[in-house]
């Protein structure tokens, strides 16, 4: 207990001297900080500012991304921590939350100190009026024009290359098979006995197998060089470099072998494929198209990479390789009618005399020319559709596909 008296209370009506005056601003909590009065200065130590005075100019809060140029409008510096843009997705493809998206043309994309553009961002190494890549969303259209294009420049070479390495080794074959041709030798044998088979077909038909799948095996080595040939002048004349005769053949030739290689290993598997069920041959057909063109510009796996790309882009490599095989379909069946027609007056035996043979060698020799336009088209064709699938991969160009070529 104290011994100071209690503290008397003040008289009623009198104010007590630790209350707050009438009228005036309570006391602030501890840890909350209040604007000051209106018309008071913000105090620039204080974790507030006042409300501006009367009539005064409020200045504007710049956004996150930076600066507000003059005259307002989008901020000048690189946007926030978090956007992206386009909205589809980053670049390159896939980097962005939906990844997978690829750039269709559209709104134009401007960057700081940079025109608009189309299609792609400036100085990524994509370029949408390229000869020979096809850019993403160009359609059928894009695709068509460059083959077109690369006719058009290339013919002058693409044709003499072609006739040395496609049309003369299919002659040859061509000519080797009449040359051995038995069913005139079975039809005497057989007219005594029309159910039994001819007492040497064993031996001709192995006989006339051998010689002809060797010769093809051969003659493929032959058009392996041509291909590679082919897809060298029709890649460095989109790149706008010199191309000749002498330096096409001598890059096929270095790359002949390789390619040879993996062309029969594609053959045997959609050989395959066609003698289990004619679907699981047209479907390796298909898949394995890029096989050839993988190998000539990454060569490296080049039955993966046929299978990934057929995969992942079905609807677009399915619709280009069928227009491919469309054309070497209606051509080749145009070029081997015209040869049957023609080879009907010289009769079932041409080769038994020297007049008929050399009738027969001639319409076989105008049969393969006319076959000329659809290796052309495969040629071509097949090149331009490997470019646009790698235009959907990431930035490449022709003069990035030339040097790649080596």
């Amino acid at each position: 207990m104290s011994d100071q008296p209690p503290q008397a209370a003040p008289p009623p009506g009198d104010p007590d001297p630790a209350a707050p005056p009438p009228g005036g601003p309570a006391a602030p909590e501890p840890g909350v900080v209040t604007p000051p009065a209106a018309g008071t200065p913000a105090d620039p130590a204080a974790g507030n500012a006042g409300p501006a005075a009367p009539g005064a100019a409020v200045p504007a809060v710049p956004p996150p991304g930076g600066p507000v140029p003059p005259g307002g409008g989008a901020p000048a510096g690189p946007p926030p921590q978090g956007w992206v843009f386009p909205p589809t997705g980053g670049y390159p493809v896939g980097s962005g939350p939906y990844g997978g998206q690829p750039w269709y043309p559209g709104a134009p994309v401007a960057y700081p100190g940079q025109p608009a553009h189309g299609w792609y961002p400036p100085g990524h190494g994509l370029d949408p009026s390229d000869l020979l890549v096809t850019p993403p969303g160009a359609g059928v259209n894009g695709w068509f024009g460059r083959c077109v294009g690369a006719v058009r420049r290339g013919w002058r070479l693409l044709l003499p290359i072609l006739l040395l390495t496609q049309v003369l080794p299919a002659l040859v074959v061509s000519v080797l098979t009449l040359f051995l041709d038995p069913t005139a030798k079975w039809e005497q044998s057989m007219a005594d006995d029309p159910a039994a088979l001819p007492d040497t077909f064993v031996t001709d038909m192995g006989v006339m197998l051998a010689v002809v799948l060797g010769s093809a095996l051969v003659f493929g080595l032959v058009q392996s060089l041509g291909w590679a040939a082919g897809t060298w002048v029709v890649t460095r004349q989109a790149a706008g470099e010199a191309v000749s005769m002498g330096a096409a053949l001598s890059y096929g030739a270095r790359r002949a072998l390789g390619l040879w290689g993996w062309t029969l290993l594609t053959s045997v598997i959609i050989g395959l494929g066609l003698c289990l069920c004619v679907i699981p041959g047209i479907y390796f057909a298909f898949a394995l198209s890029m096989a050839g063109p993988v190998y000539l510009f990454e060569r490296q796996a080049p039955i993966g990479r046929s299978f990934r790309m057929f995969h992942d882009r079905l609807g677009l490599l399915l619709g280009r390789v069928a227009l491919v095989a469309a054309a070497v379909i209606i051509g080749g069946g145009a070029a081997a009618m015209v040869e049957g027609v023609g080879a009907l007056p010289f009769g079932a035996t041409p080769m038994e005399s020297p007049g008929t043979a050399v009738g027969v060698i001639v319409v076989a020799l105008v049969g393969a020319v006319l076959a000329l336009p659809t290796h052309l088209a495969q040629l071509v064709g097949l090149v331009v559709t490997y470019a646009e699938q790698r235009a959907h991969e990431g930035p490449v160009d022709s003069a990035r596909l030339a040097g790649e070529l080596g």
